[in-house]
């Protein structure tokens, strides 16, 4: 019988990657392995570095977690002053195993490439068909890979304007970095949905999905790439080192799209994703969603004994929500964090037993008590329902829940692994319906509107497509 992977009850919702890339650092390799374990929370099927190493790519990656697939010895065979990293969650449907890991390595007439990114190209399948129709060979089911195939029939010989060509025929969402024999080449979609910044450390240049990377190895931040920015930063040579500095980085942008449009930040990057120690456009994370949780409380005229947070993303908020309504904030859940966030057994009695193993209600603190849950989201509600029935099952008199985002009732077509209508909780139910199947004694959302008025200010615009179904970027093809 084939092992059968379940899903993970303590985080309904995955977004795809993590990038982090060096240009000129003589510790390029052991930067990125940092790097990726600050970023570990992106992805965890699978993590690649690949360094740039007297002209050539050597490459490194493998399945599961960061301190599963690199050794010691294998962070000191990467030599070379730059590099480039990813970890990787693969969409729904998805079936690639390690030949879908990245950074993808290829060898064409421009030059040996890596390539790595995050979000989701929603022409893939479109542009994927018309190269393989043209003769093209492909070695994976990333959407990423149509990227190179475009490069190599650009008929331009400089890997940027390859690139940049390239670019101008691909939709969707997509913060991208190629590693070439002279440098490291970055580019985010002109519609800014999937985070991307610049860093320094040492004369060093640092590109990568979240600040809070850049805390890991300790580089300062500069400021983040802009929608539709491709930035350049070469490795130039240095007499008596094999590893070159990195020259000032060098900007463009695809098809005249700077000033052309605002930005769309998925909302989900405040709401779930990053980590609450990353800044995004000058917002921390936590403070974010502390203010979230606020915003629950001011709207709310709830009794109760204890507020109590979903670990990990919803706890700022859950903080946020029991300061302003004055009611003590307690631990009601303990999470393990000792088991990878996908149990895997061969019978349903063992998946519901890595369940109960990974996270565990203190009965004596949530016991007869009127219980706060304050979640970041709900989606299918599969967690919601599970959460309260745990807390009921441990003793609590009453639980109200209460989810720092509005409801999710559309599909994201961007990166995130909700592909389908059909399978969100409050697409074809009313609140009163979910509050019924989760078991809860109330629920309660947040809108649009209170996202936009603590958030959109400073980030500028947001993607709230899953909320209010107004996709930024056109859909086309599989994904209407």
């Amino acid at each position: 019988m084939g092992f059968v992977k379940t899903r993970d009850i303590s985080r309904e919702i995955r977004e795809r990657c993590g990038v982090f890339a060096v240009v000129g650092h003589p510790k390029a390799s052991e930067l990125c392995y940092y790097g990726l374990y600050a970023l570990q929370h992106r992805g965890q099927e699978s993590a690649g570095i690949a360094v740039l190493n007297g002209g050539r790519i050597q490459t490194k990656k493998g399945m599961g977690l960061v301190a599963d697939v690199f050794t010691k010895d294998d962070i000191v065979r990467l030599r070379g002053g730059s590099a480039l990293a990813h970890v990787r969650y693969s969409n729904v449907g998805d079936e690639g195993g390690i030949e879908d890991a990245q950074p993808i390595s290829v060898k064409m007439w421009q030059g040996q490439m890596a390539f790595a990114h995050n979000g989701n190209l929603i022409n893939a399948p479109r542009l994927r068909a018309r190269l393989e129709q043209d003769g093209s060979i492909f070695q994976t089911t990333s959407d990423c890979e149509v990227i190179p195939h475009l490069m190599a029939k650009s008929g331009l010989n400089d890997p940027v304007k390859a690139l940049i060509k390239s670019l101008s025929d691909v939709r969707g969402a997509y913060s991208l970095c190629v590693l070439t024999s002279k440098g490291v080449i970055a580019a985010k979609d002109p519609h800014g949905v999937r985070p991307l910044c610049l860093g320094k450390l040492d004369g060093a240049y640092i590109i990568c999905s979240e600040t809070c990377a850049l805390d890991a190895v300790g580089a300062e931040f500069i400021r983040e790439i802009d929608p539709g920015e491709v930035v350049f930063i070469e490795e130039a040579e240095h007499p008596g080192s094999d590893v070159g500095r990195a020259k000032p980085p060098v900007s463009c942008y695809i098809d005249g799209a700077r000033g052309k449009r605002g930005m769309d930040l998925c909302v989900f990057e405040f709401i779930y994703f990053a980590r609450p120690d990353s800044d995004l456009y000058g917002i921390n994370v936590h403070a974010a969603r502390k203010a979230l949780g606020r915003r629950l409380a001011q709207k709310d005229s709830l009794s109760a004994d204890l507020v109590m947070g979903i670990p990990d993303s919803s706890l700022s908020a859950a903080t946020g929500y029991a300061e302003e309504a004055g009611i003590p904030y307690e631990m009601g859940i303990v999470k393990n964090r000792y088991i990878g966030r996908t149990f895997i057994a061969p019978t349903q009695p063992l998946r519901e037993l890595g369940v109960k193993i990974k996270i565990n209600p203190l009965r004596k603190v949530v016991s007869g008590k009127r219980v706060v849950m304050v979640d970041d989201s709900m989606v299918r509600g599969t967690t919601s329902k599970y959460l309260v029935g745990l807390l009921k099952a441990a003793g609590a008199k009453e639980v109200h829940v209460r989810i720092s985002s509005p409801p999710y009732r559309f599909p994201c077509f961007y990166g995130i692994d909700t592909s389908s209508s059909g399978e969100l909780i409050a697409a074809e139910k009313t609140q009163e319906q979910i509050r019924e199947l989760i078991g809860a004694d109330s629920l309660a959302f947040l809108d649009v509107e209170d996202l936009e008025e603590i958030l959109g200010r400073r980030a500028g615009n947001l993607c709230t497509a899953c909320f209010t179904g107004n996709y930024p970027i056109p859909l086309e093809g599989e994904y209407r």
